[in-house]
């Protein structure tokens, strides 16, 4: 009986008539190929443990209570931002206007706070339209206007940074501030902005930790478990063949970028309780700390897909980094150089991992043409 093995097309008869020394040579280049493939698989989770260990031997303070929170805190609004951009990465596209959906949002919130003094539920409200406004121009221009998601975004980038000056003239927005005509500012960040920014629960938990929990718990509860989430991986695998399946492909595509646009929102209003003031562009360093940890999540254990565990590992991975370096009192504009050689560290481990993943959702697709045309699912 020819029996076939998963490690090779040839079977064990086969093998078992091959010469000696070229049977073993094969089942050296097997392991050999093997030992490769684990080692780019778990290379960049291995640096890390091993670069956490370092950084905790020469330096005791790294691995203090507090010290972990300061790690988590500087992650939570990169990590929420980041999945934003994760949904679009799903589809297939890109979101580079996340930076200035932050500013904006942060703009928008510190002026309903401070100028019209609304309260935080209105501002709250206020800010989280705010994000999904802009997620609709975007899903706007990128599916009905037909605009590559990378243009289209850019466009909507420049155009909200900018809105983000005009709407507060230029200037920061502080409570206290002495408005254009003359008058007191009358409104102040309020207690559950500062909360949010500054405030702990339970055993001195974070806002921005609590915050940061459960939002990724949403994230991948709806895009790793559900249906839903799986057929926007799908539909970014092979959009011809989602649309052959079934999949309403243009709503999935306009929903990834609410979503990111809505997730944009909370990062917003993350970012103004932590700064307590409406500061100009003060979302636009996030865009590249959200583009470093969306595309690590590639290289997280060979998926060499977005995914919201890589999303959340590249962004704890980036963070950890730069907390070492701050403590090692490394100047802080070493840091963009960091998130570049950390880019490509991820890029090359993601391109050089031998042989193709199968990806979330491509089974969704193959049972869904297979009922359209009668057929029994692979």
């Amino acid at each position: 009986m020819n029996v076939q093995t998963p490690e090779s097309d040839t079977t064990l008869e086969e093998r078992s008539s091959m010469p000696a020394g070229i049977s073993r040579e094969r089942r050296h280049s097997d392991r050999k190929l093997m030992l490769s493939q684990m080692s780019l698989k778990y290379g960049l989770v291995s640096v890390f443990l091993a670069m956490m260990v370092g950084f905790w031997m020469l330096l005791p303070a790294f691995g203090s209570m507090s010290n972990i929170w300061v790690i988590l805190e500087s992650m939570a609004i990169v990590v929420v931002a980041a999945l934003g951009v994760t949904f679009s990465l799903a589809v297939g596209g890109w979101d580079l206007s996340i930076g200035s959906n932050i500013s904006f949002v942060v703009m928008v919130g510190a002026i309903f706070l401070v100028e019209f003094n609304s309260g935080a539920v209105v501002a709250l409200v206020a800010c989280l339209a705010t994000g999904l406004l802009i997620g609709g121009v975007n899903a706007l221009l990128i599916v009905k206007g037909k605009v590559p998601d990378m243009i289209a975004t850019l466009g909507t980038m420049f155009v909200f940074q900018g809105l983000a000056l005009v709407i507060a003239g230029g200037n920061n927005i502080a409570p206290g501030m002495t408005l254009a005509n003359g008058r007191t500012a009358p409104g102040a960040m309020g207690a559950v902005f500062n909360w949010i920014g500054n405030g702990t629960i339970g055993l001195g938990i974070p806002g921005l930790v609590v915050i940061l929990a459960a939002t990724v718990v949403a994230v991948f509860v709806l895009l790793e478990l559900s249906r839903f989430g799986r057929t926007m991986y799908a539909l970014g695998i092979n959009r011809e063949a989602a649309r052959l399946a079934g999949v309403p492909v243009n709503r999935y595509r306009a929903a990834a970028y609410l979503l990111s646009g809505l997730l944009g929102g909370v990062a917003g209003v993350m970012l103004l309780g932590l700064l307590g003031n409406g500061q100009v562009n003060a979302g636009s360093p996030y865009l590249l700390e959200c583009v470093a940890a969306a595309l690590i999540a590639y290289a997280f254990l060979g998926l060499k897909r977005p995914s919201v565990q890589g999303t959340v590992f590249g962004a704890l991975f980036v963070s950890v980094v730069i907390n070492g370096l701050t403590m090692f009192n490394v100047p802080y504009y070493a840091e963009d150089t960091t998130y570049g050689l950390l880019l490509m560290l991820a890029l090359i481990l993601t391109f050089s991992v031998g042989g193709r993943s199968q990806p979330t959702g491509s089974w969704l697709l193959r049972g869904r043409i297979a009922r359209r045309r009668g057929v029994p699912a692979p």
